[in-house]
């Protein structure tokens, strides 16, 4: 890819700082204004529930679920069971009006696919198992 890049570009192999010039339409890495991720997690420094900021691990998940209890409406926590399983029911019936369902000729396909890499694995199985019983028999007589 660099050796492509490098021809490209007036054959500096991809080395050189400013190789990728204006001509492709991309930024160099020194002039990129676009900070890259570290990898590790901003510390939370907003909200209410919040009093210190600490680099203790304990203490960020005790100000996090706080935080998160918090945001959590009232209504939510007193609702009985028989409404919870009605939303429950309900949610899961538009998900999977949502599942793109197969027709009939590709549920054959797929049934029969099934069917037939289910038998060569069972035959594949039964006769490593003959063969290591018919081994072991041999061996210890």
């Amino acid at each position: 890819m660099s050796e492509e890049r490098g021809r490209r570009d007036g054959g500096t192999g991809g080395f050189a700082p400013g190789d990728a010039g204006t001509e492709t339409g991309a930024t160099p890495d020194a002039s990129s204004s676009v900070p890259r991720p570290s990898g590790k997690r901003a510390v939370r420094r907003s909200g209410a529930a919040q009093t210190s900021v600490s680099t203790d691990v304990e203490g960020s998940r005790a100000r996090r679920s706080v935080a998160e209890s918090a945001d959590r409406p009232a209504a939510q926590k007193s609702e009985n069971i028989f409404k919870r399983l009605r939303r429950f029911f309900r949610e899961v019936i538009a998900e999977l009006r949502k599942v793109i369902w197969p027709n009939r000729k590709q549920l054959t396909t797929y049934t029969l696919v099934v069917i037939a890499f289910v038998t060569v694995m069972t035959a594949f199985i039964f006769g490593l198992d003959l063969a290591f019983a018919q081994g072991v028999n041999w061996l210890f007589g």
